[in-house]
């Protein structure tokens, strides 16, 4: 079994590929500009999740209203990890805080949340480890949207091939392996390795 905390993903050695799930529009706008643009809203909180798998289990495999589209994008690792770096748990844990009012005081300062929620099988059930997914808010969705993304991809018909097909989602999952968190990033989101 993985460690309890773990971020996996697919990556190189400049980016890492997070998933997002949306309405048509904004996926087209998107894709057409090669990075978010309107009617996206950047005063909005945005999550990303590297795991492929929770992001199927969060879009229903590209079921659920608001969210039949699924992008694949690459961001820097320099920025994926400069919001890890920024982020607070979004909720308290006291082997990171020393005490409820560190943890708010953290979260009052901070543009970025992170959680870790159950990752998911290939048949979406929850597995006993977690998975990160990361919230990007105030000027981390700037940085997102203009500074950290390489390039970015509709992966909605690979998404309704694998709905379709689960004897197929194991070889896409695997695909993942773990990122190598710098060890004080990795104390900031409570990563075990």
């Amino acid at each position: 079994m993985p460690p309890q905390r773990q971020v996996r993903a697919i990556f190189d050695d400049d980016t890492i590929t997070v998933y997002q799930a949306y309405p048509p529009a904004i996926a087209d706008a998107a894709v057409g500009a090669g990075r978010f643009a309107p009617p996206f809203k950047r005063d909005r909180m945005t999550w990303i999740k590297p795991s492929f798998l929770w992001m199927m289990y969060r879009c229903g495999w590209a079921t659920k209203p608001g969210q039949e589209r699924v992008l694949a994008v690459r961001i820097s690792r320099a920025g994926f990890e400069s919001a890890l770096s920024r982020a607070c748990l979004s909720h308290f844990d006291p082997v990171l805080h020393a005490d409820h009012e560190a943890w708010q005081a953290r979260q009052a300062a901070s543009p970025v949340r992170v959680q870790w929620d159950p990752e998911r099988s290939t048949s979406l059930e929850p597995l006993g480890w977690r998975s990160l997914q990361v919230g990007l808010g105030g000027a981390a969705v700037a940085d997102y949207v203009d500074d950290w993304i390489v390039d970015l991809a509709d992966i909605t018909e690979e998404v309704a091939v694998l709905r379709d097909a689960p004897g197929r989602r194991r070889e896409r999952a695997d695909r993942e392996r773990r990122y190598p968190l710098p060890p004080e990033v990795a104390r900031v989101v409570g990563a075990d390795g």
